[in-house]
């Protein structure tokens, strides 16, 4: 074994680690995995809302991170997870705070609230029906949502090999917005971008693709073993692989 394979199996061995809540922090705050930032800031955009308003979802909270360093929260926070996983973490995190969290079916159309329950309802990354937001937010409520678009997982199956179209379904700006607006929303703001990631070593990617299945269906490091040894190979003459991702925020409002 040269010592460069050896390397590589040193590497998909650590990347076989537990994953918990919506934490890269192993891959991204070490510097192995990094994205370029898009022009704007999710968290600089809700901000001003959140301190403004007395009710708040947060839709598809993960394991409560994001949601716990915005303190302090309006009186009357709940937040949804469909990742079963991610509930018990998010309840740790959370309960303390006074948010109170639901467990939802992945993608039911019903969320477990009356209607016109919150002033704000908060998206990131998170499935969402035009109609059920519409039914629980207050008139004049708004939301915002930042979403993973339709062309934000062919650059990394391409990498592995994959060529077939992964989705068939439109996701964008101008599709979800479009939506919105036809539920009655104003949509205020609309922002779309195609930002690179960069991974610094072939573990870094399998942990990835391990914390996110739906990334790549069928992966396994089995059946991608000689594909990922490239991407080792790659990566050390190279220093990184790089691929694009999709992502689009928009800002909406009920009208008075």
């Amino acid at each position: 074994m040269t010592e460069r394979d050896d390397f590589f199996n040193l590497l998909i061995e650590d990347a076989d680690r537990p994953f918990s809540g919506w934490d890269f922090s192993y891959i991204s705050g070490t510097g192995r995995m990094q994205s370029e930032p898009l022009p704007w800031n999710y968290v600089s955009i809700i901000l001003p809302y959140i301190r403004r308003t007395d009710s708040l979802l947060d839709m598809g909270t993960g394991g409560g991170e994001l949601l716990s360093l915005l303190q302090p929260l309006p009186k009357h926070t709940c937040a949804t997870e469909a990742y079963a996983p991610n509930v018990p973490i998010a309840k740790k995190r959370l309960e303390p705070l006074g948010v109170h969290i639901f467990k939802i079916e992945e993608e039911k159309e019903t969320l477990p609230f009356r209607e016109n329950t919150f002033e704000l309802v908060i998206n990131r990354h998170e499935f969402y029906d035009p109609l059920e937001v519409w039914r629980i937010l207050e008139p004049s409520g708004h939301f915002i949502t930042q979403q993973v678009g339709e062309q934000n997982d062919l650059a990394i199956n391409k990498l592995l090999g994959n060529n077939s179209p992964i989705n068939d379904q439109p996701w964008n700006a101008a599709y979800a917005s479009r939506e919105l607006e036809e539920q009655g929303f104003h949509v205020l703001s609309k922002m779309e971008a195609f930002p690179r990631t960069r991974f610094y070593d072939v573990g870094a990617l399998v942990f990835y693709l391990k914390a996110i299945p739906w990334t790549v269906e069928d992966f396994t490091v089995e059946s991608y073993n000689d594909v990922l040894l490239q991407i080792h190979k790659d990566i050390l003459a190279n220093g990184f692989v790089e691929v694009r991702e999709q992502r689009f925020l928009l800002l909406t409002k009920i009208p008075d």
